[in-house]
């Protein structure tokens, strides 16, 4: 690599639904150990982690960011502070040229001809060292102004990616080819006779460039988008460790991705042939194929038990869950819901969770454990006029200074100490030790110790849903 550090750009948009029920737009399928003990954006991450790299910059929506922050704090990856990377919050979802543009913009006061690599975070790559080798390739031929993409070498006539057609090779950046076209996904038949001429990849949607580069493509091919992206950046503030684009002008940019803004118009298009066990993890059919198999070509996740299955992925979340004479099924059980399928159908996924949603289902967005800055939360039991919840306070953390119109509160702790605030009063609870919050009441919760704070809280009252607060103060800038 250059002297000169290649900036990651890790765009963590989507909500994969095609992998619900674990994935779910509250908590989709990145911030998720779906192939080993860690993350797929922490995987994302460390694979651009080292001398030849600059500390990433993460785009991602603003319900995701203190998630993102934690994972990538937990990974040993700075994005905040003096030196770190960056965590970018867009306003609204506008695709990836709006992302990427705002991630160039950045980089490019201080530095346009810069090198960024663009990556989404819930990619799997199995071979490494090939990957850095493809990049080093893709950050020449970005040296001399193109806008590189990277084609990975085809092993099946796949229908659900698109392709790129090989052109001729550039002859001053060495490995990598012209762009002859891009291929929106094909059907059967196309994808087979399009394998057999050795001259297509499938369209991975990484990208190399230097920021000068990208910004004047947009300039040319999508103006709109570039200046409602410079005047979000310009108008930008930060927030906590966080850069926070301006609403307005971002939210008046055009939703498109890259490949239509730019990737599929320039003349500058190149592709760089790679061979890295590349995967877009896109269905849980994908997560079968990557997966470790026993003898009978089961994938099993969690606490599970087989009996005469062929060929399934099977995976538990919690309770066990049992697999009798089944043959290419996906079964997957989360504590609120079970999905059951034929692994041929798993593109179908997204059918069903539109279903949900257009019947008002939770389950369709969200899962029963909510995740805040603080820690998270989850029901245990709901009944008429009562809720039981478990509550988890990182230590050193603190929830809103608040208070309910509709529902009073009692807190047992089951483990750690936890530091009341009630009406101006604080008192400090350990194990087994409890206090009661009546109606109306000025409270906080705090973790002070050094260990997770564990507490159970009943609730009561006429109405208990989450938006019976009223935050009166709030490390976390939240409304």
């Amino acid at each position: 690599m250059s002297a000169q550090r290649i900036v990651p750009v890790i765009l963590s948009g989507g909500s994969g639904t095609r992998l619900w029920p674990v994935s779910r737009e509250s908590f989709p399928k990145q911030l998720w150990p779906l192939l080993s003990d860690r993350s797929l954006i922490q995987d994302t991450a460390l694979r651009a982690r080292g001398p030849g790299f600059a500390p990433p910059i993460v785009v991602c929506n603003e319900e995701h960011r203190f998630l993102i922050a934690e994972q990538m704090r937990a990974a040993g990856i700075t994005c905040t502070g003096p030196g770190g990377g960056r965590i970018v919050l867009e306003p609204v979802g506008r695709n990836s040229a709006p992302a990427i543009a705002a991630a160039a913009c950045l980089v490019a006061e201080d530095d346009p001809d810069a090198v960024l690599w663009m990556m989404a975070a819930d990619a799997a790559i199995a071979d490494a060292p090939a990957l850095h080798a493809a990049l080093k390739l893709a950050v020449g031929a970005a040296r001399t102004g193109q806008v590189v993409t990277f084609g990975m070498t085809p092993t099946a006539p796949e229908t659900g990616y698109g392709y790129i057609e090989r052109g001729a090779p550039l002859a001053d950046a060495p490995g990598a080819y012209r762009v002859a076209r891009f291929i929106e996904k094909p059907d059967a038949a196309a994808a087979a006779a399009m394998l057999a001429t050795g001259r297509h990849l499938w369209n991975s949607g990484m990208f190399v460039f230097t920021a000068r580069t990208l910004l004047d493509e947009l300039a040319a091919h999508e103006p709109a988008v570039l200046e409602a992206v410079r005047r979000a950046v310009a108008a930008r503030s930060i927030d906590l460790d966080f850069v926070r684009l301006d609403a307005d002008a971002f939210a008046a940019s055009p939703s498109i991705s890259l490949d239509y803004a730019v990737a599929e118009r320039t003349a500058r298009a190149a592709v760089v042939p790679a061979d890295i066990g590349w995967s877009d993890v896109g269905s849980w059919g994908a997560l079968w194929q990557l997966g470790v198999k026993d003898a009978a070509g089961n994938v099993a996740v969690g606490d599970v038990q087989l009996e005469g299955a062929t060929n399934c992925y099977v995976r538990s979340d919690g309770m066990l869950t049992a697999v009798i004479g089944l043959k290419d099924a996906v079964v997957v059980v989360t504590e609120d819901a079970v999905l059951a399928m034929h692994r041929d159908a798993a593109q179908d996924v997204k059918k069903l969770v539109d279903r949900l949603k257009a019947a008002g289902r939770h389950e369709a967005v969200a899962h029963n454990r909510a995740y805040r800055p603080w820690g998270f939360y989850e029901s245990l039991i709901q009944g008429d006029r009562f809720q039981v919840k478990r509550i988890v306070v990182t230590p050193g953390q603190k929830l809103s200074l608040q208070k309910h119109f509709h529902r009073a509160e009692h807190w047992v702790v089951v483990s750690g100490t936890a530091l009341v605030t009630r009406d101006g009063t604080m008192t400090l609870l350990h194990e087994n030790e409890s206090i009661y919050v009546p109606l109306g009441a000025v409270h906080r919760l705090e973790n002070p110790g050094k260990i997770a704070l564990t507490l159970i809280e009943v609730q009561s009252g006429a109405y208990l849903d989450e938006d019976d607060i009223v935050r009166i103060e709030d490390t976390y800038g939240r409304a």
